[in-house]
């Protein structure tokens, strides 16, 4: 499942080319969002026959998504290369962490660095179509549990760094030392 923004930003043509290469493994690309891109990614679907791959959802209320994202396998977040974007943690994978699945990236930068550390799934670089798919189809062929794992690393990780009551109470201890 990606879900946000279908713009130029999130590289959604790396989508589209790793699920053209997956086409014959029984993978289900759930698109949750709107963007200037949409009108582009449905011709492109379209044109590569990929309509009994993608199920594009629209736009949805923030508060309804943890419930869509409860009912993925794995979340994905892609960006293009791009030096401003490397330098971010986007929010996307935050959302992503504390809802306790697997993780799915293309992209540089820090949010790749996130999933690497959390050990919650697998990140490959901004536009490595080839490399995605190759992270979907070894995702797809690890069982359940092993995908459990990377779900409760999520949550461990999200906790540990970007829990708002453990970064107020971190805040508070830096200014005591100060």
């Amino acid at each position: 499942m990606f879900a946000g923004n279908i713009g130029s930003a999130q590289s959604i043509e790396t989508i589209t080319e790793a699920a053209e290469k997956l086409k014959s493994h029984p993978i289900h690309w759930v698109i949750l969002g709107d963007g200037r891109k949409r009108d582009w990614l449905e011709n492109e679907i379209e044109k590569k026959s990929l309509k009994n791959y993608f199920h594009i959802l629209g736009r949805k209320p923030m508060e309804l998504m943890p419930d869509y994202f409860s009912n993925a396998d794995v979340l994905l977040a892609t960006l293009r290369s791009h030096p401003v974007m490397c330098a971010w943690i986007p929010g996307k994978v935050q959302s992503y962490l504390a809802c306790g699945k697997p993780i799915i990236g293309a992209l540089d930068g820090s949010g790749a660095e996130i999933i690497e550390e959390s050990k919650c799934g697998y990140a490959v670089r901004a536009g490595d179509s080839k490399g995605l798919a190759k992270s979907i189809l070894t995702m797809s062929q690890n069982n359940k549990k092993e995908r459990e794992k990377m779900g409760l690393n999520a949550i461990r990780y999200y906790k540990e760094n970007f829990d708002r009551d453990t970064l107020i109470t971190r805040l508070e201890g830096y200014f005591k030392e100060i």
